[in-house]
């Protein structure tokens, strides 16, 4: 695959030349009984494409991999609408999140019916939108070990890869079962450079990292920001330790905004946190402008292309 598939039609790789985010949500309902505040809807597209166009003019912000799927509100049409608007690409995804969120679809429905389904929006489009995903993700499992439910939608979502030739990001919850997802995954046919394992900042074990990313997944450090969950210093130590041991090409980087409380209108630190904390903190610590313009775009384009390259590093 050497083009990007975006909600508003093919994009040549080649032609993006700024950063990307590499997971997001800018619409998308994760509201359950307990949690009224987990929604970005039609109250809060204006905001959010005013926060994609500041950073498109700030800093050049040129694409959002979105990965909201089934059972999180997944709404392709508002994608679209904000990406006009923002002029920043979207790709949209599709996939399962991880088990309590699951839609009745899933049910008792074998793996290759699964895998059917993602294959139809990839190859049809989502419902009668005609906008085909780009990416399979944010494929959830919670706990050391994916659940019966989560085994199933994790090896139809890497079937559907393969048969498709899409990446594909995961949701390990809180950051935990990341090897679990990866010995799945591949064990589907899915090469390792295909997989981009998820919340790995929520996770205080650069031995994990480093297992990752030297089989050859990509670790995305995609909560920045989240303090609640882990604090940028601890994420900036466990991102400087995966560097050290050589690993630049296997980072992705992210904020993972998930609730309208996250946007700066509303007192949050919004999607540009990477740009306007992180990364300075990156700089100050000693990485440069080019390991920093590799982990921020060339390695999601190389995610995202399925481009087997390693651009190695002695950060």
């Amino acid at each position: 695959m050497h083009t990007i598939r975006t909600v508003t039609g093919p994009l040549d790789p080649s032609s993006i030349t700024g950063p990307v985010l590499a997971h997001e949500h800018i619409a998308l309902d994760l509201r359950r009984d307990s949690d009224h505040e987990a929604v970005l809807d039609a109250r809060h597209t204006e905001p959010v494409t005013g926060e994609l166009a500041d950073l498109r003019e700030e800093f050049g912000l040129a694409l959002v991999i979105e990965q909201t799927c089934r059972g999180m509100g997944r709404d392709t049409d508002a994608l679209a609408r904000i990406s006009a608007a923002s002029r920043v690409a979207v790709v949209a995804a599709t996939g399962w999140y991880y088990e309590p969120f699951h839609p009745d679809e899933v049910g008792g429905a074998g793996v290759e019916q699964l895998t059917d389904s993602l294959v139809r929006d990839i190859e049809q489009g989502v419902g009668t939108t005609g906008i085909r995903p780009g990416v399979i993700g944010e494929v959830g499992s919670h706990g050391e070990h994916p659940s019966e439910p989560e085994r199933r939608t994790l090896a139809a979502a890497a079937r559907a890869a393969v048969r498709t030739g899409l990446s594909l990001a995961t949701h390990a919850h809180l950051g935990v079962g990341g090897p679990a997802q990866l010995d799945l995954l591949t064990a589907e046919g899915l090469a390792p450079h295909r997989v981009a394992v998820g919340h790995q900042d929520l996770l205080d074990d650069p031995a994990v990292h480093r297992r990752l990313a030297a089989e050859g997944a990509y670790v995305s450090f995609d909560t920045v920001g989240k303090n609640s969950y882990q604090s940028d210093a601890t994420r900036l130590r466990l991102l400087l330790a995966l560097l050290e041991s050589g690993h630049a090409d296997r980072v992705l980087l992210s904020c993972d905004v998930s609730r309208h409380a996250y946007l700066t209108g509303e007192g949050g630190t919004g999607y540009g946190h990477l740009f306007r904390s992180f990364l300075p903190g990156l700089r100050a610590a000693g990485v440069d402008a080019d390991l920093i313009d590799l982990m921020t775009r060339r390695n999601p384009l190389r995610f995202l292309t399925g481009a087997d390259t390693q651009e190695k590093s002695d950060a």
